[in-house]
């Protein structure tokens, strides 16, 4: 096994744009040059016209390219998402993140792309464990490469009894190793669906710059116009990637966590989305973390993450992944008004400065978490952490609460004999965050100057 996931001794850069937008719209001098996206293929296609209203749709092996984001597998009862190599193990193999269902006994085969010819071999898969009892659940399915296809760009998954044509292919991302790693941290967001918290949204944003991260992928079902607005922003500066997250044209997906809630994939294909972030990122960013929108994971001692990460490196090592225990701020608790903004008042939200009265944890008990994690590391990760990793022995630690936790700040109902904890830790950011906050909704159009 190499050791891929060992960060401490790399050298990374960070990723800066300047806030020079108006109106939700860049100029492309007014932006950074972005880091060259070496999760993506290279596909050859012909120079298009700009004039042209349809280009002409890449080929491989003479076969369509379909770069997802979700994709049917033939006749089968099987969804894929990504395809991705991977070089932690003796001999490089394709991990494709998939979405099956689980009582359908399928022999997967492998079709692979190599110097313009096919090559098939036999695919192996597992489920993961962590399907909470609904009829489809998140599966990793693996091509091993060997000889005479040492190089393949492009793969099919198809049934192995049932010989079928192939009609199309998916890029095998992650082809070349980057020697510097293009952001620290990036923020894998699982999932976006019926989203219309502007405000929210940017006070998240700006807290993950002020935090240190470079990178936010959002698994986008689906939102309002005033919060694409705010995504386009983002992504016109680089600091966000969306993918668009279709399983449910092709499933019912469901809005609750439990089997007895409607539906036959659990909540919104979060888990599949989260596996496909792991990888996407696998040789772009030292570390993910993996967490809501709502969710802030907070130093206490530091500021930023930067120089939160090393010092957990320093006392726990660089083998395994950091969970955060949750801490749970509601917005029916008393509003604290101390950091109130008149121009935000209008703005689509709730304003998260004024709330900092969490419910207590129950002591010696389990509580919630998330996690950041070097994503060579992972091999398979679920809601809370990882369910497998690619050393025995080797998977997540629970930081101190007096060292670092996480900021869960949400609309929910607690027991009315509760006595709520102040704590205003998000304050010690406030005279960063607000000014940043301001000039987005300002650059977008929600507020005057």
């Amino acid at each position: 096994m190499q050791d891929y996931f060992k960060t401490s001794n790399a050298k990374f850069k960070a990723h800066n744009a300047k806030p020079i937008i108006k109106n939700c719209q860049s100029k492309d001098s007014d932006l950074p040059n972005p880091p060259p996206s070496t999760h993506l293929p290279s596909v050859q296609t012909p120079h298009v016209d700009h004039t042209s209203t349809i280009p002409p749709a890449p080929k491989a092996c003479g076969v369509q390219v379909m770069d997802g984001p979700v994709i049917k597998v033939g006749n089968l009862n099987t969804y894929v998402t990504g395809s991705y190599m991977d070089y932690r193990f003796r001999k490089k193999q394709i991990k494709t993140i998939a979405i099956i269902r689980r009582v359908e006994q399928v022999k997967y085969s492998c079709v692979m792309c190599c110097d313009g010819r096919n090559v098939t071999s036999p695919a192996e898969y597992t489920i993961h464990s962590d399907h909470f009892g609904f009829e489809y659940g998140t599966a990793t399915i693996t091509c091993h490469i060997s000889s005479p296809c040492l190089i393949p760009t492009h793969v099919a998954i198809t049934a192995r009894e049932i010989p079928e044509k192939i009609t199309s292919f998916l890029p095998v991302r992650n082809r070349d190793v980057p020697a510097v790693f293009p952001y620290q941290f990036t923020i894998c967001i699982s999932v976006m669906y019926d989203y219309k918290n502007v405000l929210n949204l940017v006070e998240s944003m700006e807290m993950f710059r002020l935090l240190g991260a470079q990178r936010v992928a959002i698994y986008k079902t689906n939102c309002d116009s005033d919060t694409q607005k705010v995504l386009d922003y983002y992504v016109k500066r680089g600091f966000v990637e969306i993918i668009p997250w279709t399983i449910k044209n092709h499933i019912k997906v469901s809005s609750g966590w439990k089997d007895s809630s409607s539906g036959v994939l659990h909540y919104y294909g979060q888990i599949p989305a989260l596996n496909d972030c792991i990888y996407r990122y696998m040789y772009q960013s030292h570390y993910v973390a993996l967490h809501d929108l709502d969710e802030l994971i907070l130093p206490l001692k530091v500021r930023t993450w930067t120089e939160l990460l090393p010092e957990l490196e320093k006392m726990y090592g660089t083998t395994v992944g950091f969970e955060f225990e949750n801490n749970a701020f509601p917005f029916t608790a008393k509003a604290h008004m101390d950091y109130e903004q008149d121009k935000w008042k209008n703005v689509p939200g709730t304003n998260i400065l004024n709330y900092i009265d969490k419910v207590p944890n129950i002591p010696n008990s389990f509580n919630n978490y998330k996690v950041i994690v070097s994503p060579r590391l992972a091999l398979k990760a679920t809601v809370h952490g990882l369910l497998e990793t690619v050393k025995p022995g080797s998977s997540t630690v629970r930081v101190s609460n007096s060292i670092a936790r996480m900021y869960h700040s949400k609309y929910f109902e607690y027991p009315q004999n509760t006595n709520l904890i102040r704590d205003d830790h998000l304050w010690d950011y406030a005279k960063d965050l607000i000014p940043a906050v301001s000039k987005v909704l300002q650059d977008c159009g929600f507020t005057e100057a």
